[in-house]
């Protein structure tokens, strides 16, 4: 419910990529001319969509094996957390 309510109409995000990055799962580099500009974008988007994505991968790993293999994958190069944001990040393009 919690994201039915954060995401609001979906025709309002033109890509996909719009609405990742709404929900706090894309990369915050902002860029002119082909320079890294400012690292201040990390924080942009709806804290409360990224919570709720979070929240539903996680008794999605202790019932669906393909996101289980998909979460061991990322953590064996990685740590848990980016592991978990990684899957939630799935999960948004496929909610969009």
């Amino acid at each position: 419910m919690t994201i039915l309510l954060e995401t609001g109409d979906i025709g309002r995000f033109a890509t996909v990529g719009d609405y990742t990055s709404y929900g706090r799962c894309g990369r915050a580099t902002p860029t002119s001319n082909g320079k890294k500009k400012a690292h201040h974008n990390g924080k942009n988007g709806n804290p409360y969509l990224a919570w709720a994505f979070v929240e539903a991968v996680h008794p999605a790993l202790r019932t669906c094996p393909q996101a289980k293999a998909f979460y061991d994958r990322k953590r064996a190069k990685r740590n848990g957390a980016l592991a978990t944001k990684a899957l939630a990040a799935k999960w948004r393009k496929a909610a969009y």
